[in-house]
């Protein structure tokens, strides 16, 4: 029986021979160097496209010091349990949404890891998989991109990094959701509508951006004169935590009209409680959700939330990185990658008003 020939791999020999260059001008092409010629770029990428050359990632990493891995840190405990509870977690798709694509644009991968922040073996873990994947960059999420102890030893072992969600002091590429603003916009669309009673249900501390939602919230009521006083609700992002929040604000003598709900699953939660006490949505109360994760859209009614560039921020880290790493100047502060609204159905003026 005759066997199959293997068909002959293309090599970056066979690339050099083809564009007439050399071994060293493929390699700078292909590693996308700063200092290659335009019109020689042109020229390999040709020979690259019409041989159909792909770039072995294992020669890659032997030809400098590029690893071509970036590392994205998030927080184990949280995706854990939204795997186990099959909620989703459009986070962690997001983010790889965004941080892979750039990654692929620029010959890197992207690699998640999952990092418990309340570990005593902290810094063993983050080591360890340090050395594991020798990283040429690393993502830190939220709660870890605030985390000292995380921001120090990335410090000392002199890895590009970038910190979504924080500007906390420390070194690393800072960026930012405009969280602040996310939660003023979101207030003062309630305001617009004739809301007065509008109730905050916040995030855990541990984590940045609940604290400038909070401020963004208290910034919105004070430039309208209205009071915040006993109207902030704290939850620990959970299904649970959004109701039992819900059900203390729903439960005031002088009940809020709306709520701003800190992410998606206390927003469910807040739904649930508001319908076991009969207050319609939004006939009886105004919601507005921060996230807006695909389960949004399909909520009866559909909700009003703020939309996390989650991909555009995590594209724009892996940018930044990269360019670090090419020897390139970053913002020493913090970059912003703001946030949005949409308006679907969970908001309306209050019964007053009508």
């Amino acid at each position: 029986m005759a066997v199959a020939k293997r068909r002959r791999s293309v090599t970056i020999r066979h690339v050099a021979a083809d564009a007439g260059v050399s071994l060293q001008t493929v390699s700078r092409v292909v590693n996308k160097a700063p200092n290659v010629r335009p019109e020689m770029m042109q020229r390999v990428q040709e020979s690259i496209d019409r041989l159909g050359y792909v770039p072995s990632l294992a020669a890659q990493r032997l030809a400098g010091a590029h690893s071509y891995f970036i590392l994205a840190l998030n927080d184990r405990e949280r995706t854990i349990a939204d795997w186990r509870s099959r909620q989703g977690t459009d986070w962690v798709d997001q983010m790889l949404l965004g941080g892979m694509l750039t990654c692929a644009e620029h010959g890197y991968r992207m690699i998640i890891e999952l990092i418990d922040t309340h570990s005593d073996q902290l810094e063993r873990e983050l080591l360890a998989a340090i050395d594991a994947v020798q990283p040429d960059g690393i993502v830190l999420t939220p709660p870890h991109s605030g985390n000292p102890r995380i921001v120090g030893l990335l410090e000392k072992q002199g890895i590009s990094f970038a910190r979504i969600g924080s500007t906390s002091p420390g070194g690393g590429i800072r960026l930012t959701m405009d969280d602040e603003r996310a939660g003023r916009i979101a207030t003062e669309h309630l305001i617009d509508l004739g809301h007065r009673r509008i109730g905050f249900v916040a995030g855990p501390a541990d984590y940045e951006l609940s604290g400038w939602r909070v401020a963004g919230w208290r910034a919105a009521m004070a430039a309208a004169g209205l009071p915040a006083a006993g109207l902030l609700a704290t939850g620990d992002f959970t299904h649970a935590s959004g109701r039992a929040a819900a059900e203390t604000l729903l439960g005031l003598a002088d009940r809020v009209t709306a709520l701003v709900v800190s992410n998606d699953q206390m927003t469910l939660g807040a739904m649930e409680a508001a319908r076991e006490r009969g207050v319609a949505i939004p006939a009886a109360l105004s919601l507005v959700s921060f996230d807006d994760t695909p389960a949004m859209r399909y909520t009866a009614p559909p909700m009003t939330a703020v939309v996390q560039p989650i991909a555009e921020v995590a594209s724009r880290a892996v940018q930044l990185i990269i360019a670090q790493r090419q020897g390139g100047d970053v913002p020493a502060t913090p970059v912003t990658v703001a946030a949005g609204l949409v308006v679907r159905d969970t908001t309306a003026p209050p019964p007053a008003a009508r």
